[in-house]
């Protein structure tokens, strides 16, 4: 198996939506916010090589939308889903399975893209199967008012429609490499895949933390849809972390990817080392 960093670019949210009720004196010295109040955060993904196996996990949020909807976000940055995984040496047509951790735009977008003519919407890995959770894909389809604006039809149905969707079911994947995690605090049934690399253990954290600087239980993002289980699956993540000698990869997080953890004299989990997928083993 052999694994790779998959940069999709940058975008910007708002510094009080990705903290939550932490004060802003607190999280603009872990990740500066501009005049607008907005931060910029990384749109990371991990591709996975394993036999015959190409399995990538979540695409970032793609480049079909509209001009007014890209305004909102600002996407910026050299790289693109297409140029990383060419860059890893593979295409997009050799890509043959797509984990998705959760249905939010900025995670899924890139699953979908116009075809050449522009006039229709195509999976954008032709000989790949779309993983997710069947619940979690119901809650998309028929989202909250709190969530609707980042589940986004488009992505979604395509993938139906050319009948490239199937389930995980009981936490197994093709291969048991890989098993998955399932939250509920950030949004319905949000798959958490935890990888077993080289005897280590790597956990993708998707949104339960979305960057090293969210390691802190209560720094609780405003998208959460139940902020208590997000704490509670936090928890639960970082006790399995200490427990195992994991790392966490961070979606994220505009400078850092990987950490290892550690409990430091307060009793609180803070990041150890940082790492680069290709510095593991």
């Amino acid at each position: 198996m052999k694994l790779y960093t998959i940069e999709t670019g940058f975008f910007k949210l708002d510094g009080g939506a990705m903290f939550g009720v932490v004060p802003k004196v607190i999280w603009n010295k872990l990740n500066p916010a501009d005049d607008n109040n907005l931060c910029t955060w990384a749109m990371r993904c991990l591709l996975i090589e394993h036999e015959d196996k190409l399995i990538l996990i979540d695409t970032g949020m793609g480049n079909k939308q509209s001009e007014k909807f890209f305004s909102y976000y600002s996407p910026h940055g050299e790289a693109n889903l297409e140029k990383s995984i060419n860059e890893a040496g593979f295409s997009l047509s050799d890509v043959t399975d797509v984990i998705l951790t959760h249905l939010h735009f900025d995670h899924c977008g890139g699953a979908v893209r116009w075809d050449d003519n522009k006039t229709h919407l195509i999976p954008t890995f032709s000989n790949a199967i779309y993983w997710m959770h069947e619940t979690h894909l119901q809650s998309a389809l028929h989202p909250n008012p709190r969530e609707k604006a980042s589940f986004l039809s488009e992505n979604i149905v395509p993938l139906i429609e050319q009948n490239k969707v199937k389930f995980v079911k009981n936490n197994l994947f093709v291969l048991p490499e890989i098993t998955f995690e399932v939250c509920y605090g950030h949004t319905e049934s949000m798959l958490l895949p935890i990888i077993q690399y080289k005897n280590k253990e790597i956990i993708y954290c998707a949104d339960l933390f979305p960057s090293a600087a969210h390691l802190p239980l209560n720094f609780v993002m405003g998208y959460d849809i139940r902020p208590l289980d997000v704490m509670s699956e936090r928890e639960k993540i970082l006790k399995r972390a200490l427990s195992n000698n994991s790392y966490l990869f961070f979606e994220h997080d505009k400078e850092i990817e990987l950490v290892s953890v550690k409990e430091n004299e307060n009793g609180r989990v803070v990041v150890d080392e940082v790492f680069k997928i290709l510095e593991v083993g």
